[in-house]
């Protein structure tokens, strides 16, 4: 077959490309052979056009700044295929009406590009908030505050090829979980019920599209003022505001006598919407709990470590001391509820040896795709990991192989529940390395960073051809459309984290100001891979009293959570928790206020903000995440001397 289609022109073609008749709901209950009569488009009917593909790769490319830009603020990513899906929409429609298009975007098309624009702005750059800052911050001494940076093309290299990995060990599962066993893939289904309503409900469109934009450009506001140095190297309005200083909180400055106030503890109002927009789209237990942890930690855990010297200031408390008791709590808490689904591990294993023979699996992509392009990421792989990490050959190899299973695991966790376990997943291999070389922190960073990245990029890929299965698309052209993806999530990748991170003193803070990017994700790998490195007995009594504690508490409530599934909206989050240990306070106050005004939002109008919410706030992410990257390109290159 060609590799790219023309877009549709003759009536058979546009016909083909039409929405289906068929709702995607009814679709996801057909068995294979009904799917292949009723829902198939057929061999011709195009949708892998260089036109989708482009757009895609420009959306993803700028999608990804948003979700490095989020996940350095709190350690996670979010999914980027519905915003895709309604700015492409609509922008190709403006495009159409000015001139500069000539034909419409058909369904199949606007899904390959959201598979392009998902592979680019989501799974392709997970490295970038987990194992690479923390490899950066590793380099990190006193006599090198800034650190030292890998080589920009080691890691483009390294991102591009455990991306590809991830989407050659989606392959032989593709058919298993979508096709037979019907998992849900929730994200897929949203998108598919997106782009149904899309075309064909085009003012309901064309509204959420203006209320992303018209998002996007208030959110943008805060980092022109803030971050540009319009006077005497400072913005026209700082980022925060003292707010909370009246009230009450302990411990004095031992050198000057002074009390501490309640913003040296970071509890202060930040300026900018971006964490309240993801508080929004997390929910209001989650954030909660984080906001919990943080109280935890100012009038508790923080004093505590002052007084017996396991941290030297309020404001570096939750890097010094709470890193210690956040991230254990979050990997027993994920481990544990990992575990609990031994029946969603043991489906998965059995899965995976179903046969593909049957007559009408012409579309599937086929098992020699898998082999080619699993060999060549693999190499690729192993070479790097080898020459610019230390990796010996079998233990490259070795993870390599774990992360086969283990990112099995993890698509059907994604399928059954939508949330894919890529921390579990990576904490599992470096608990393994830590014991096989214990003393190779690096090592030990990176061969977790392969499970993790792989197990994001195949979860991705299975989430989008869900979409695409219940809109009768091709798999093999959307897989094609995936993996030209990671070419400009690679690009976009690398360059925003070189942008958003020059040095690690943006990780850490510098002469008292706090860090602009708390990184908590990359605090919790290294702090694992510290242990294995230092050894236990060189942490501080206090941090070893720390992890203990964390272990329990975070087991504890994960088992809440397992027992008591009814309640378990009463129960705080052991994740939330934890995060609130390892988070300036000011991201998990921002997030709660985001959280409870999109909560009073739903109960005040439950269908306006089940149509509005995820389109505002992802504007703002967007907005404020694509400004800020374009800032900090304009800082480092042109007015930093």
């Amino acid at each position: 077959m060609p590799f790219f289609q023309k877009p549709a022109s003759a009536p058979d073609e546009i016909a083909a490309g039409r929405p289906l008749d068929v709702p995607p709901a009814e679709v996801a209950g057909f068995d294979e052979a009904t799917w292949y009569e009723r829902a198939f488009r057929g061999e011709a009917a195009p949708q892998l056009t260089l036109r989708a593909v482009l757009l895609g790769s420009v959306l993803g490319f700028f999608l990804a700044f948003t979700n490095l830009y989020v996940g350095l603020k709190t350690g996670w990513g979010l999914g980027v295929a519905i915003t895709a899906c309604i700015v492409s929409y609509s922008l190709w429609n403006l495009c159409l009406r000015l001139g500069i298009a000539r034909s419409p975007l058909s369904i199949l098309e606007t899904n390959c590009m959201q598979s392009t624009a998902s592979a680019a702005g989501y799974s392709t750059g997970s490295t970038m908030v987990s194992a690479t800052p923390a490899l950066l911050l590793l380099t990190v001494t006193a006599q090198s505050p800034q650190g030292q940076h890998l080589p920009w093309p080691v890691l483009a290299g390294w991102t591009f090829f455990l991306a590809l990995l991830g989407v050659a060990l989606a392959i032989p599962m593709k058919r298993n979980m979508i096709n037979q066993e019907k998992l849900r893939f929730p994200s897929g289904i949203a998108a598919a019920v997106t782009l149904q309503s899309l075309y064909s409900q085009g003012k309901e469109a064309a509204s959420k599209a203006r209320a992303l934009f018209y998002a996007a450009l208030v959110a943008a506001l805060p980092p022109v003022t803030m971050d540009i140095p319009w006077r005497r190297g400072h913005g026209l309005l700082p980022d925060s505001s003292p707010l909370f200083d009246w009230l009450p909180v302990p411990g004095r400055n031992p050198q000057t006598g002074a009390a501490y106030t309640a913003s040296g503890w970071n509890f202060v109002l930040d300026h900018k919407l971006v964490m309240v927009a993801a508080g929004a789209l997390t929910g209001p237990r989650i954030c909660a709990s984080m906001v919990a942890g943080g109280l935890l930690l100012m009038y508790f855990v923080g004093p505590a470590a002052l007084a017996n010297g396991a941290a030297q200031s309020p404001a570096s408390a939750w890097r010094e001391i709470g890193v210690w008791i956040g991230a254990p709590m979050m990997i027993a808490a994920g481990l544990l509820a990992f575990f609990a689904q031994w029946r969603t591990i043991a489906r998965a294993m059995r899965g995976l040896g179903r046969g593909n023979k049957a007559p009408y699996a012409v579309a599937e992509v086929p098992g020699a795709w898998f082999l080619g392009l699993g060999l060549f990421a693999t190499a690729g792989t192993l070479l790097l990991g080898h020459t610019q990490f230390g990796i010996p050959w079998h233990l490259g190899l070795l993870a390599v192989l774990l992360t086969f299973f283990l990112a099995l695991v993890a698509c059907r966790a994604t399928g059954e529940s939508d949330i894919t376990p890529i921390g579990a997943m990576g904490k599992i291999t470096q608990l393994l390395y830590g014991v096989l070389i214990p003393q190779n922190a690096t090592a030990n960073l990176m061969t977790a960073s392969i499970t993790a990245n792989a197990a994001a990029s195949s979860a991705d890929l299975l989430t989008d051809l869900k979409s695409g299965y219940l809109l009768g698309a091709h798999p093999r052209r959307q897989f094609l459309a995936q993996m030209l993806g990671v070419f400009a999530g690679t690009a976009a990748s690398v360059l925003g984290f070189h942008l958003l991170v020059p040095d690690a003193t943006v990780l850490t803070g510098q002469g008292g100001s706090p860090a602009a990017f708390a990184a908590p994700g990359a605090q919790a790998w290294l702090a694992v891979a510290r242990i294995f490195q230092e050894g236990m007995e060189n942490l501080h009594v206090m941090a070893r009293h720390g992890i203990v504690w964390g272990l329990l508490a975070g087991a504890g409530l994960a088992t809440l959570e397992i027992l008591l599934p009814r309640h378990r909206r009463f129960l705080p989050s052991p994740v939330g928790l934890g995060l609130g240990f390892i988070l300036p306070f000011f991201n998990p106050f921002s997030m709660l206020l985001g959280a409870v005004a999109a909560w009073l939002w739903a109960r005040r109008n439950r269908p306006h903000a089940e149509r509005y919410a995820v389109p505002v706030a992802s504007g703002v992410i967007a907005g404020e995440s694509i400004v800020s990257v374009a800032i900090a390109l304009v800082n480092n290159l042109v007015l930093r001397r």
